[in-house]
């Protein structure tokens, strides 16, 4: 593929050379349609528990946490080679593949028998989603010009929650619907995760239209595969703002699934435990993951304007701020499905995308071109370890001690990160947005 030679803009980002509009178009159409129906695992999950393998409540937070671990260890397994084959294949035939793998694990998890067998249908789900949001991510990088970088990123997050709120938002209405219009409860559920599955099979066909081939530089200036192995590493140990984005997609990777997972099964336990039928207490609990969405949705259209203007350390270190306080608060819930709870809730939703817009504009600026999609991919390893720890532990402080404990755990690392970001800041702040060249001497090793 020839290197990249000419600039275009989509709105008010300038995109790379050689990216064109209709390939952010397939951009924004893989954002809405990545983070909203992978979202829909943690919202379909109670579901099937309850109605389908009728699993008493009390052994749900432990058995979802259990789910997420081994989302988790799939998703470690499969990003490293995905972002390998991101720079030598190219993103978009990985993204297809990414979509239609997704897409199988839906069409499947609604007929599992056993937890067992679930856990089997969870596993090829995740080795989808890792591949997508792994492509995603590397796309997201690729795309904008560094001046723009922070813009792209908010508008990418905006789409993100958008598809989040609108597509759960619809599937959570449909068990209800498909059992008043005779369906029982078990065939409401597979047809909905049906549904989800073609969704993702359209999916993929968009993208394989849309999406820029290739990879950003020509065969010849590629890296070599042995070098890609260790290229995650190699630039966290010479770059601190590296390992620093690394630290922070620990928890900011981590955040939406956690908050998916974990405020819908509360809210759903909630209501079952008010005596409300399966199907109202998930669309209750799937109104309050909405609730922190919009929140989110609504600040995305703030913060927007302020990303490429602030070091991005700085305004990394902003983010976590908002993360801790937004999960910490949590503690002062008692049932998130309550008019009562939704301040705190959509506090909730704007520390969890600030985190994301931190993490994602720090980790864009610092990748190489060359081995991008390799560091991108440590920075989803280290994410998906996060969310293997939080799911682990957050799933037993759920059972064992009170919902709320999970969030608290989630809300005491962000707070951790938070000090870390300052102590770079002050040690190695690196460049502004939009100033001249990648790294400083350090970066390089020099």
């Amino acid at each position: 593929m020839p290197p990249y030679n000419q600039a275009d803009s989509f709105g008010p980002v300038q995109l790379a050379p050689g990216i064109s509009k209709t390939n952010a178009f397939a951009l924004m159409y893989g954002a809405f349609f990545t983070i909203g129906l992978l979202s829909y695992i943690a919202v379909g999950t109670p579901y099937v528990l309850t109605e389908i393998l009728d699993i008493p409540t009390a052994k749900q937070g432990t058995i979802s946490g259990n789910l997420v671990v081994w989302n988790e260890i799939t998703m470690l397994l499969v990003f490293g080679p995905v972002g390998m084959a991101a720079d030598r294949i190219g993103r978009k035939s990985i993204y297809v593949f990414g979509f239609l793998t997704m897409g199988l694990g839906y069409a499947l998890y609604p007929i599992a028998g056993s937890v067992a067998e679930l856990t089997v249908y969870r596993i090829i789900y995740a080795a989808g989603v890792a591949t997508a949001t792994g492509i995603l991510a590397t796309v997201v990088t690729d795309y904008p010009q560094e001046q723009s970088r922070g813009k792209l990123v908010g508008i990418v997050g905006f789409i993100n929650g958008l598809g989040v709120v609108v597509i759960n938002r619809g599937l959570s209405l449909l068990p209800e619907h498909f059992v008043n219009s005779g369906l029982d409860g078990i065939s409401a559920g597979r047809y909905t995760h049906w549904l989800v599955a073609a969704i993702c099979m359209i999916s993929a066909m968009v993208l394989g239209l849309g999406l820029k081939g290739g990879t950003p530089l020509p065969v010849r200036s590629r890296t070599p595969t042995k070098t890609l192995w260790l290229s995650a590493y190699r630039h966290s140990r010479t770059n601190p703002r590296i390992l620093l984005s690394y630290a922070a997609a620990f928890i900011a990777r981590g955040d939406l699934v956690i908050l998916a997972t974990f405020l819908t099964l509360w809210g759903t336990i909630a209501g079952v435990e008010r005596e409300i039928d399966t199907a109202e207490a998930s669309k209750l609990a799937t109104l309050a993951f909405i609730t922190a969405q919009g929140g989110a949705l609504v600040w995305t259209l703030v913060i927007i304007f302020f990303i490429d203007r602030f070091n991005r350390v700085t305004f990394l270190a902003g983010c976590m701020f908002l993360a801790a306080v937004g999960y910490l608060a949590m503690i002062l819930v008692d049932d998130p499905t309550q008019a009562s709870a939704r301040p705190l809730i959509i506090l909730l939703g704007v520390g969890q995308i600030s985190a994301f817009f931190g993490s994602q504009a720090l980790i864009g600026q610092e990748a190489p071109l060359a081995e991008r999609g390799a560091v991108v991919a440590g920075f989803n390893i280290s994410g998906a370890i996060g969310i293997l720890f939080c799911s682990f532990v957050g799933g037993y402080l759920f059972d064992a001690i009170d919902p709320r404990a999970t969030f608290v755990l989630v809300g005491s690392i962000n707070a951790v990160v938070c000090l870390l970001a300052v102590l770079v800041r002050l040690m190695s702040p690196g460049r502004m947005p939009g100033e001249p060249g990648s790294y400083d001497k350090s970066t390089l090793g020099a």
